[in-house]
Formats: structure tokens, sequence, C-alpha cells
């Protein structure tokens, strides 16, 4: 595949055209943006060759649509409706079951992949563009029997050229379990960075004592609201369930503070702590 064509020049697009760039030296990497501004500098920063539109979606071998989920699912239609037979198109978001219904009756349904990458970081735009984001990062595929075994082989060889490994879900149980994983660490992240930015209103050097831990556990409140936002709205019923759980424990997490039941705490720790053997599994 030597024609790419990234819609979305951000964190996503942008690392996944800078490998892609690595690995196959014959390509050439075509940006499509709504942000000139964005597409000018994936040229300065060496991500993108050319700028494009969706008129010259024809010649592409493989279109990568990274943009809010939103977005994706008005403008996926149009991208297959521009697209040569022979043209392999992959989504990157967050929330899957979405898309996937917004093309499930299009005449080329089986040039799409739907696919999530677990990769990022709190950052966005061109700038945030790095090498390697994907190495040893699992990529969810979803509905892998709807795209034509051809254009199956050539994403599979491209993941596996980023050092991707993959895994297969549909895309409600994708949706459900993302939930818990990813989208409900952002918004813990931000309701922690909101509390905090509101005590600093009156204790100005709150942020002095702010250490590693702090800022680990705040880092995805940098993330961008204009991805977020849709994801969350897309992917409701699931947040909200999640969010019900988290409340259930943070509520039960006081009420042992509020009986000085500091026994119970410390089982409620310890139990936890297990977690560190199922992420060293993962690894």
């Amino acid at each position: 595949m030597n024609k790419i064509y990234i819609i979305g020049v951000g964190l996503i697009g942008g690392s996944m055209a800078l490998d892609i760039k690595s690995i196959n030296k014959q390509a050439k990497i075509f940006g499509i943006d709504t942000n000139a501004s964005h597409l000018d500098e994936a040229i300065k920063l060496n991500i993108i060759d050319e700028k494009a539109t969706y008129d010259d979606l024809e010649a592409a071998d493989l279109v990568v649509l990274s943009i809010p989920v939103d977005k994706a699912v008005s403008e996926l239609p149009k991208v297959l409706d521009r697209i040569s037979d022979t043209t392999l198109v992959i989504d990157v978001g967050s929330t899957k079951y979405p898309v996937c219904k917004a093309i499930e009756q299009h005449e080329k349904r089986r040039n799409f992949l739907a696919t999530h990458p677990i990769a990022g970081t709190e950052f966005s735009g061109p700038k945030a563009a790095i090498h390697s984001l994907f190495q040893k990062k699992t990529n969810i595929i979803c509905e892998v029997e709807k795209t034509t075994f051809k254009l199956q082989e050539k994403a599979l060889q491209l993941f596996s050229d980023l050092g991707m490994r993959i895994r297969y879900m549909n895309p409600e149980a994708h949706d459900k379990h993302i939930a818990y994983v990813s989208h409900l660490s952002h918004i813990s992240s931000f309701m922690l960075g909101k509390t905090v930015i509101e005590k600093e209103k009156n204790e100005r050097d709150i942020f002095d004592m702010a250490g590693s831990g702090f800022e680990s556990t705040v880092r995805l409140a940098k993330s961008s609201p204009a991805m977020w936002t849709p994801i969350f709205k897309q992917n409701k019923d699931n947040v909200i369930e999640t969010l019900d759980e988290y409340i259930t424990n943070l509520k039960q997490f006081k009420a042992f503070m509020e009986t000085d039941n500091f026994d119970e705490i410390f089982n409620e720790m310890q139990n936890t702590n297990h977690i560190k053997d199922i992420l060293n599994g993962i690894q």
C-alpha cells in the first residue's frame, strides 16, 4: 500500500503516518483535515507529503479515518462513496458500534475495517505524533468478517508491521469494556483535576505539593474535550453504568472512613492490589 490518505492529522493519524513512512520508503502520505494549519504543520514536520481532498480518494490504497467519533459517523459514508473497489478504509475511534451501524448497508461496507488501537497520549494535533506509538499495543478489530479477505490481509500485515497485537470483538462488547478501562479513567482524571483546581482558588500553593502520583493520575485531564465529549455522548449508556458502579465504591469507601472502619479500608486496598498481577499478565 503506497498511497496513504490520513483524514485527521493528529496524534493517532500522524503517528501512523510516521511509522508507515519508516516501514515503507515507497509510501506517499496525503493529509486531509478541516484545520488548514494542521496540514501546514504536518508537512513541516514531515508527517505528510501533500495536502489532499475527498476528490482524491479514488487513488488511495489505504484511508485512515482519525477524527472525533461523532464526525466519523457522518464522514465515513462520504469516504466510502469516493474510494475505488480495492481501497482499504480503517477508522481508529474509541467507540465502535455507532460507526459500524452507520455503514452496515453501504455498498462498499466490505472495504471498511473497524479498528481501535489502544494507544495514545494526552496530547493532540500534529505535534503530538510520535514514532513507535503502536509498538506492543493492542488493536481491537470489530466485525472483521464483513471486510473482504484481501483487505483483511493487508490490514493485518500493516498492524503487524506497526508492532500491534490483535484482539477481535463485536462492537457492542468493545464499547462496554472500553467504558471501564478507558472512558471512566478519563472522567476520573477530569473530575480530580476539577476538584483540585477549585481548591487551588483558595490555596495558591497547592500545586507546589503535587508529586508524581498526582501528576500521573491527573494526566488524562489534559486530553482534548473536542475528542472526548463525543465519545461520552456516543457511549452514554455504558459510561453511566460504569459511573454508577464507581460512585457506589466511592460512597462505600467514604462510609468506611466515617465509621473509622480502617480494617475494611485496608482489606479493600489489599484486594485491589491484585490488579498489578492482572496488568503484569497483560504486559
